[in-house]
């Protein structure tokens, strides 16, 4: 294939993954398993962490080696050394060469059926080890997917539509395969996030009004239950800017403690997050000040009315209350 379009400076590596359960010691969890070439950190931009990538020697002995991704090493070793272990992978054992770095956020990638999935889970081995050593159905494709990098992104679409041309001649016009373009899974993503951003906005938006009427009720009950205290305030010279002061400035802090709470509460959520549905979740700094910034705004908007109407009190009246 990098010979037919030769003109767009293209690099490619084929994959061919299959689910399986890896195992060390008392420790196991499900992974992928992908078998591919020694150029897949040069095309993918991948970095290790540990360790060494496989080489083209380990790919033509099948060698039983392989290279954790980041997760996967956590899930399997914790914080122990992993290089030289042996894991056993299905019922091969396997000797742990290398750690891929982190992906962070952009650890999901296309998979197999152009599914996103975090390839930090996933371990990877020489495709002629994943070929020979482990059983496959006689209807099971030899190969998952060939991922191609084009080094002018202005003719990626043009790629695209020569690789399309290729395979359809080499299937015989039989269209059984998907070519995924990053511009349109990219696009896809992009409005998925958007819809996820104004579902969470509208509950976001639901749970502050919810709150800002459960202040303006404590505030209101504050006002009443303080009448008398109030009543004396104001005859000892208190102005009605004052008293008004007073009842914003403890509405804002009850809207500021549920903030806090609300802060902590969000950030235990995405480490439980990125423990059990391994997600990757990142809290930006601005983030914390612009949650302080709305409970005080919304400690101002609904404790505004209850404030007014102590400050509004008569001071007779308030005196006489019981």
């Amino acid at each position: 294939m990098e010979r037919v379009i030769f003109a767009f400076r293209v690099n490619s590596i084929i994959e061919r993954d299959m689910k399986a359960k890896a195992r060390y010691e008392s420790n196991s969890f499900q992974t992928m398993l992908v078998g591919t070439r020694p150029e897949y950190l040069d095309v993918l931009n991948a970095h290790m962490a540990e360790g060494v990538f496989f080489s083209e020697e380990d790919l033509l002995e099948s060698a039983r080696v392989c290279v954790l991704g980041a997760d996967a090493k956590r899930s399997l070793f914790y914080f122990e050394e992993a290089l030289g272990r042996q894991i056993k992978i299905k019922d091969q054992w396997f000797t742990v060469i290398g750690v891929l770095a982190d992906k962070g956020a952009a650890g999901g990638k296309i998979g197999g059926v152009l599914e996103v999935r975090n390839t930090d889970e996933d371990i990877y081995v020489p495709l002629n080890t994943i070929l020979k050593r482990f059983k496959w159905e006689p209807t099971d494709p030899e190969l998952t997917q060939v991922t191609i990098k084009v080094s002018d992104p202005d003719r990626l679409q043009e790629a695209a539509n020569i690789v399309r041309a290729i395979l359809q001649r080499r299937h015989r016009g039989v269209d059984d395969f998907k070519i995924a373009i990053p511009e349109e899974l990219m696009r896809q993503s992009q409005k998925t996030q958007a819809i996820f951003n104004v579902v969470m906005g509208c509950i976001a938006g639901i749970s502050l009004v919810v709150g800002g009427i459960g202040i303006m009720n404590i505030m209101l009950a504050s006002v009443l239950e303080r009448t008398r205290e109030i009543g004396i305030r104001r005859a000892l010279g208190a102005r009605r800017a004052d008293v008004l002061a007073q009842f914003l400035v403890e509405a804002v802090m009850v809207s500021l403690l549920g903030g806090i709470i609300g802060i902590l509460l969000g950030f235990s959520m995405t480490k439980i997050i990125t423990l059990y549905a391994h997600w990757k979740t990142i809290v930006q700094p601005w983030t914390i000040g612009l949650s302080f910034g709305v409970a005080a705004a919304i400690g101002v908007g609904f404790g505004y009315y209850p404030a007014r109407q102590a400050a509004m009190l008569n001071p007779i009246d308030a005196l006489r209350y019981e």
